[in-house]
């Protein structure tokens, strides 16, 4: 920050999610802040399951709080990873005129906690409802850790699945390499080709956005292409849009020939405020042979499989179905990483030449993910729909986007912010 410049306090609480080992500012990122100008907190512990120990904190000049709570009363702006709607608990104490910057959940979240804050004068920025636009980028958290799940999810099943990934030649005989396929093409999609062809595997990926057909096949796996009515199945910016359950059915069938094929399938597809669209059967996976592995990373909202627990793995004649609702927070260093930048350009963003939070809703980035503000409750996700396909394990960026991240092997959709991002 220049001199004479305003400084916020920003302050970094524990989580309190069940299995949430993120922490939503790293140490290094912080020290950034700190060089800005600004003052930070953060609570005891809040990063050890991230592998940030307290005293890198407190090198990278933050102040390390032993309570929990006083970081609420002494911060301006809240990091959080998950609050609000995405905590299932009940709200964190934010004090009057406070600004909260997190994965807050914004189609669970309960219209009276909504009111709660406004009458606290709370200004929440929701990070889900990022919009898909250029300059936002760097501040896209659902792409940068939609990209860690579906590198997660690969590794979850080559560790389950009885056969190795790839092809070998060996005096004992020819080991055949494993057939994954992946349903849908967004960030968590390409990063699960990616990783499943650099393990490699024979890999296909399918989506109902045809136009996602190259990026595919530049990662080197098939693009499985079904006889289906694709001319609305993307919105303008490119993205996969709700379909009517005739298509679903009619993809259902063509499905049928495709999924026993595999021993391993990995589903993407979710819907922003609604149950994710039911893609593969129980039929289907029956069709598996025995130690076939699924793993459906939209079991959260539901699931792609008709068989999918959200956090639980379900046995289905001898293939195994897994629903796992934390994928990037068991890489939760490299996922803190990533967050922890999303979190800091978000804040520059948000803040004027002078250094003050400037809540100009000409900027589309800060009026699509204000969520209360001033007292009164916007819900702008409500206002705009929630048709477009845009979740955490399926995001799709811009055409140009999409290009660049099969470039690069599918690591990265979100754009370099110069700090230690490595992709996710």
């Amino acid at each position: 920050m220049g001199e004479g410049g305003f400084a916020v306090i920003v302050g970094v609480p524990t989580e309190t999610t069940n299995r949430e080992k993120r922490v939503a500012l790293t140490p290094p990122v912080a020290e950034d802040l700190v060089e800005d100008g600004h003052e930070v907190c953060v609570a005891a512990g809040a990063g050890e399951e991230a592998t940030f120990a307290d005293e890198e904190y407190e090198a990278a000049g933050c102040e390390v709080l032993a309570d929990r709570e006083a970081v609420f009363e002494r911060a301006d702006v809240i990091f959080q990873v998950r609050g609000l709607g995405a905590t299932g608990t009940e709200t964190d104490p934010y004090r009057d005129g406070q600004t909260v910057v997190g994965l807050l959940g914004p189609y669970e979240v309960a219209d009276d906690t909504l009111e709660e804050l406004a009458d606290r004068a709370v200004s929440a920025f929701s990070l889900e409802l990022i919009p898909r636009i250029s300059r936002a980028q760097s501040m896209d958290a659902l792409s940068s850790q939609a990209s860690l799940g579906g590198y997660q999810a690969v590794l979850m099943a080559a560790e389950e699945l009885p056969k190795m990934f790839p092809m070998e030649m060996t005096a004992a005989g020819t080991v055949k390499p494993a057939e994954v396929f992946v349903i849908g093409a967004g960030v968590a999609g390409l990063k699960a080709i990616a990783t499943a062809e650099r393990l490699g595997a024979s890999t296909r990926g399918h989506d109902v956005r045809l136009e996602v057909k190259r990026e595919v096949e530049s990662l080197g796996a098939d693009f499985v292409e079904l006889e289906l009515p694709t001319e609305e199945s993307g919105d303008e910016e490119g993205y996969a849009v709700e379909m009517g359950e005739e298509f679903y059915a009619e993809q259902r069938k063509q499905m049928q020939r495709v999924v026993p094929e595999s021993d391993v399938l990995i589903t993407t597809a979710a819907i922003p405020g609604r149950p994710a669209p039911e893609i593969v059967t129980t039929e289907m996976i029956e069709g598996m042979d025995s130690g076939s592995v699924v793993v459906d990373l939209a079991a959260e909202t539901g699931g792609n499989c008709e068989p999918t627990e959200a956090g639980e793995t379900v046995e289905v004649d001898g293939a195994s179905v897994h629903g796992p609702t934390d994928l990037p927070s068991q890489v939760s260093h490299t996922a803190s990483q990533q967050y922890a930048n999303n979190c800091k350009n978000f804040l520059e963003n948000l803040l004027d030449e002078a250094g003050e939070p400037n809540f100009d809703f000409e900027d589309e980035i800060v009026d699509s993910t204000l969520l209360v503000h001033d007292g009164t409750v916007r819900n702008p996700h409500l206002d705009d729909g929630a048709g477009s396909e845009e979740d955490e394990s399926e995001e799709a960026a811009d055409e140009s986007d999409a290009d660049d991240a099969a470039a690069d092997g599918g690591s990265d959709i979100a754009a370099d912010d110069g700090g230690d991002d490595d992709g996710d």
